[in-house]
C-alpha cells in the first residue's frame, strides 16, 4: 500500500460553505448575517427561548398545576414466573438478591411482584408490594410472603439531605409530675 492509495479514497463529505469570500460567490458582504442588529455582530448568543427582548412565552403564560414528582415512589416489578426460573426452591428472594441475578438494576429501591408466570418453588419473598395474583400463586405453593413499608426520603422544602429536623418538645407532663403536684 502506498501513499497514492490513501489519497484515493473518497468520502462522502459535504464540501465546506466558505462565507465572505466576494460578492461573486453569493455568500460575500455580509456572508448570510443580513444587516445591522446583534446577529450580525460576533461574539452573538441567546440563550433558548430568547425572543429578541420580548416578554418570552414561559413568561407571558400564568403558573398552572402541581406535578406530583417529588412523591413518585419508583416499584420495580418482578413476574412469578421469572422467579421461578432465577431461585432455588425455599429461597430468600429480596431485592439485593434479585440484583444479584440480573433480575434488577442497580438503582431499584422499591419491589413489587406481579403474577404473571407459573410458580412451581415455594419461595420466601420480601418486598414491598405484591399483586392479588401474585399472593395466591405463592401461597399456592406454600411460600412465604413478607411486607416492608416503601419509605422515601421525603422532607420538608428547607430541611437539606442528611441533617435531621429537630423533634418537637413534649408539651404534655410526665405522670409521675402530674401525681405528685395533686398530692
Amino acid at each position: 500500500m502506498n501513499l497514492d492509495d490513501v489519497k484515493k479514497i473518497k468520502i462522502p463529505r459535504a464540501k465546506k460553505h466558505r462565507v465572505g469570500r466576494g460578492p461573486g460567490s453569493g455568500w460575500g458582504t455580509t456572508a448570510g448575517r443580513g444587516h445591522k442588529g446583534a446577529g450580525q455582530r460576533s461574539g452573538n448568543r441567546h440563550r433558548l427561548r430568547f425572543e429578541g427582548g420580548q416578554m418570552p412565552l414561559y413568561r407571558r403564560l400564568p403558573k398552572k398545576g402541581f406535578s406530583n414528582a417529588r412523591f413518585k415512589v419508583d416499584m420495580h416489578v418482578v413476574n412469578v414466573g421469572d422467579l421461578d426460573g432465577a431461585f432455588e426452591a425455599g429461597a430468600k428472594v429480596d431485592l439485593d438478591a434479585l440484583k444479584r441475578v440480573g433480575l434488577a438494576p442497580k438503582r431499584a429501591r422499591f419491589l413489587k411482584i406481579l403474577g404473571f408466570g407459573e410458580l412451581t418453588k415455594a419461595l420466601s419473598i420480601v418486598a414491598n408490594g405484591v399483586s392479588k395474583g401474585a399472593r395466591e400463586k405463592v401461597e399456592a405453593v406454600q411460600g412465604s410472603i413478607e411486607l416492608q413499608p416503601v419509605q422515601t426520603e421525603m422532607r420538608p422544602k428547607g430541611v437539606k439531605k442528611g441533617s435531621a429536623p429537630s423533634a418537637p418538645e413534649s408539651a404534655a407532663p410526665s405522670d409521675a409530675t402530674t401525681e405528685e403536684g395533686e398530692a
